[in-house]
C-alpha cells in the first residue's frame, strides 16, 4: 500500500512552521518572484533558507513555486532569480514553464522537477513527455476522475510520482487557465494577480429570438453562478490511496494560520489511521469532518473524482465562505512563568473561553485569566490585531499551539 505524502501550502514564514508542526510531510511555498501567488506574502530568500533549515530539521521537505509562464522580458530575470534560489537547498521545483524547466537544469542541474497543474496534465502520454524531461513528479488536472488517475497510474513507470489537489478552493477554469480577472481588471491570473471574478455576484438575463424586448432577468438565486463550493476527500481517502496518488496536495497559499493548522492536523491524522487500521478511519469519520469544518470553507463537494459534477458542485446564492472559528493567534514562545506570547490577530478578552489546538490532536478548552502587553502592562482586551501579548491561560501550553475561539457571530 501508498503512503502517501500529505503537501501543505505555506504563504509565509510562520505558517510553514505550523504546517511542519501540525503534521505535514512537505511544504510548497513561493519566492518573492514568478510564483502563481502574488497576493501571498511570499519568502524573501533569507526566509527560504530559515524556513528550509527549520523544515528540514522536523524530516519535511520544501517545494518552491516557480510556475509562471514567463514572457521575453522575464526570461533575465528569471535567470538572475534561480541563481539566487539556488543558495536555498529546497528539495525540488514546481514549473510550469518549458523554458524555465531547461533553465533550471542549467543553473540547478541538481533540481528535483515537479510539473505544475497549470499544464493541465490529464493523460498518461503527458507524463511520459515530463518524465522523458526528467521530472520527477506531475500534478494531475483536477478536472479527472479516480478512474481516470488510476489509468495514468498503470501506464507510467513505477518511480514516476503522481500529485493531486483533495482538498481546498476550486477554480471554475480548466485548471487555473482563466482569462476572465484579464478581461475585467487587467490583472493576469496565470502570472498571479487573479482578482476571482467567478466569485463575484452577476445580473443575469434571458435572452430573446429578435432582440426587440427587454430581456428577462434571471432570480438572484442564481447570481453567483460561477461560485463553485471547496474540495474535500477526507472521507475517500482509501479511493485515493488505491488509485495510486503518491502526494496528496492541499490549496491555500493566501489562506490563515488556522486554516492550515485545522486542515493540516485532520488529514494527518485522517491518514495515519487509515494506513493503520482502515476500521479506525472509518470510525473516526464524525470526528474528521466536525474537525475539517472549522476552518473556512465554502461548504463541500468531491469535485471531479467521481464524473463530471452536477449542480451540486456550485454555491449559486452567495460567495461567503463558513466560518466556525476565529484565529486568535498561536504561541511563539513561552515566557519564564510559563505565559504565552503571541500576535494577537483578533479580539478577545479577559475571561473568554477559547480552544487550544495541539499539534498531537487534541482540543483543549481554556480560559483566559490575564493580558499584558509589551511593556506588561495588564490589559483586559486587546482591540488591535498585529499586537504581541503575553497571555495567562488556566491550561498549559507549549510553543506553536494554536488558539481559537467559537465564533459566535454566525450561529
Amino acid at each position: 500500500m501508498r503512503h502517501p505524502e500529505l503537501l501543505i501550502p505555506a504563504g509565509d514564514l510562520e505558517t510553514l512552521k505550523i504546517a511542519v508542526m501540525y503534521g505535514a510531510d512537505a511544504v510548497y511555498v513561493g519566492g518573492e518572484l514568478f510564483s502563481l501567488r502574488a497576493k501571498a506574502k511570499n519568502f524573501t530568500i533569507e526566509e527560504l533558507k530559515e524556513g528550509v533549515e527549520f523544515a528540514h530539521a522536523h524530516g519535511v521537505r520544501v517545494y518552491i513555486a516557480f510556475n509562471i509562464f514567463a514572457f521575453h522580458g522575464e526570461i533575465e530575470e528569471a535567470r538572475a532569480y534561480l541563481v539566487r534560489l539556488r543558495e536555498v537547498m529546497s528539495d525540488a521545483f514546481i514549473v510550469s514553464d518549458l523554458s524555465l524547466i531547461e533553465m533550471m537544469k542549467e543553473i540547478i542541474p541538481e533540481a528535483e522537477i515537479h510539473v505544475s497543474t497549470q499544464w493541465n496534465n490529464s493523460n498518461y502520454e503527458t507524463f511520459h513527455f515530463w518524465y522523458g524531461l526528467g521530472a520527477r513528479k506531475v500534478v494531475v488536472a483536477r478536472e479527472l476522475s479516480i478512474a481516470e488517475i488510476k489509468e495514468i497510474r498503470a501506464h507510467i513507470p513505477e518511480d514516476m510520482l503522481i500529485e493531486c489537489f483533495i482538498h481546498g478552493a476550486m477554480c471554475i477554469a480548466y485548471s487555473g487557465k482563466c482569462q476572465l480577472s484579464s478581461c475585467f481588471t487587467g490583472r493576469d491570473s496565470n502570472h498571479g494577480a487573479c482578482t476571482h471574478p467567478c466569485r463575484w455576484k452577476f445580473a443575469l438575463y434571458k435572452g430573446n429570438e429578435d432582440g426587440e424586448e427587454m430581456p428577462e432577468q434571471i432570480s438572484e438565486d442564481y447570481a453567483y453562478f460561477m461560485n463553485s463550493k471547496d474540495l474535500c476527500m477526507i472521507e475517500h481517502i482509501p479511493d485515493l490511496i488505491d488509485a495510486g496518488i503518491d502526494s496528496f496536495k492541499i490549496e491555500g497559499r493566501m489562506k490563515t494560520v488556522l486554516y492550515v493548522a485545522t486542515v493540516t492536523r485532520t488529514y494527518r491524522m485522517a491518514i495515519d489511521a487509515f494506513l493503520r487500521n482502515p476500521e479506525e478511519y472509518q470510525a473516526n469519520m464524525k470526528t474528521y469532518l466536525a474537525e475539517i469544518s472549522k476552518g473556512t470553507f465554502r461548504d463541500y463537494t468531491t469535485g471531479f473524482f467521481y464524473g463530471k459534477p452536477e449542480h451540486d458542485a456550485q454555491i449559486y446564492d452567495n460567495n461567503t465562505y463558513v466560518k466556525n472559528y476565529t484565529y486568535l493567534g498561536y504561541v511563539e514562545e513561552l515566557s519564564e512563568d510559563g505565559m504565552a506570547i503571541i500576535t494577537q490577530r483578533n479580539k478577545f478578552f479577559v475571561n473568554d473561553t477559547i480552544e487550544i489546538m495541539k499539534p498531537d490532536g487534541r482540543n483543549i478548552s481554556a480560559k483566559i485569566e490575564a493580558i499584558y502587553d509589551e511593556t506588561m502592562r495588564p490589559m483586559e482586551s486587546c482591540p488591535h490585531p498585529k499586537q504581541k501579548l503575553s497571555i495567562k491561560l488556566s491550561e498549559a501550553v507549549e510553543q506553536y499551539d494554536v488558539f481559537r475561539k467559537f465564533d459566535e457571530v454566525n450561529f
